[in-house]
């Protein structure tokens, strides 16, 4: 993936635009560097919207004179934490907050342009939030390098099921990643890997509990959108047919002895992490 695709660039406002451009030029000068960022959250469902970046006006995803996006989220590995710090401070001329670095211990560092219009949001490893989704801690040895410049559709997805209380744009996002994506069961820079998915699901029931729910609420939105005419049959056809697809895989992933006793517990004690955002 290199640039902004023209498609992409349509649906988009003139600040939308500079700041994806941005957060890929960060990455490509980060590559120059050996460093490895990738893009995360809105930003990245966006540029994996390909030739059905439409479908975010038709659901209604986008309004008139509405921008997109206020901060830029970035995931590396903590094994090169030094040098993104020297990279966004020292290269790239960002200010660290120091509140957020002294609270989180470094975990996760926040940083603002001069002009204080572009927030930018740096984790390390994984994901912590309704669920852990995790990406490895040094370069060659996890899944960033999987896609560039965002992370792997794969982990676009397990990021919006992972969501305990997933709301209408979430849903309107994984209908657009699945819509432009083949469901495979392989990583693939282009796929979402069911597969990988199944795997990670099968050994955590409380990430599974709230996945498989998440995706039959999925199913009853795509249809619920299809009968009302915001979705075409076939785009609608399309996407149900991946959701099968991936709750058939993840139903027949063989599941761990942890999964399984976690399973007897259920819902009478909380299987979610809360989520608590933090204030800069």
């Amino acid at each position: 993936m290199g640039g902004i695709p023209p498609n992409i660039r349509d649906i988009l406002h003139e600040k939308d635009i500079k700041i994806v451009e941005t957060a890929i030029n960060i990455v490509r000068k980060g590559e120059e560097q050996n460093i490895v960022l990738r893009i995360l959250g809105a930003i990245a469902v966006v540029l994996h919207a390909g030739e059905f970046a439409q479908l975010y006006k038709k659901l209604g995803r986008l309004h008139e004179g509405e921008n997109i996006f206020t901060d830029i989220d970035f995931i590396g590995y903590s094994a090169q934490r030094a040098k993104i710090r020297k990279f966004f401070e020292d290269f790239l001329k960002f200010s660290p907050d120091m509140h957020i670095l002294l609270i989180t211990g470094g975990k996760r560092l926040i940083y603002y342009s001069d002009d204080k219009n572009i927030h930018i949001d740096v984790f390390f490893d994984s994901l912590e939030f309704s669920h852990t989704i995790s990406f490895g801690n040094k370069p060659g040895k996890g899944r960033l390098e999987l896609c560039s410049p965002t992370i792997s559709p794969t982990d676009i997805a397990l990021g919006k099921l992972q969501i305990h209380q997933i709301n209408e744009k979430d849903l309107i996002d994984l209908i657009v990643l699945f819509r432009s994506h083949e469901v495979a069961a392989q990583d693939e820079p282009d796929k979402i890997n069911a597969k990988y998915i199944a795997s990670i699901l099968a050994d955590d029931w409380g990430f599974w509990y709230d996945a498989t729910t998440n995706l039959k609420k999925l199913k009853e939105y795509t249809l619920m959108r299809v009968k009302n005419g915001k979705l075409k049959e076939q785009d609608g056809q399309n996407t149900i047919q991946k959701i099968n697809y991936l709750t058939e895989t993840i139903n027949s992933e063989p599941k761990t002895k942890k999964w399984k006793k976690r399973e007897k517990i259920g819902t009478s004690k909380p299987w979610y992490r809360v989520v608590e955002e933090i204030t800069r």
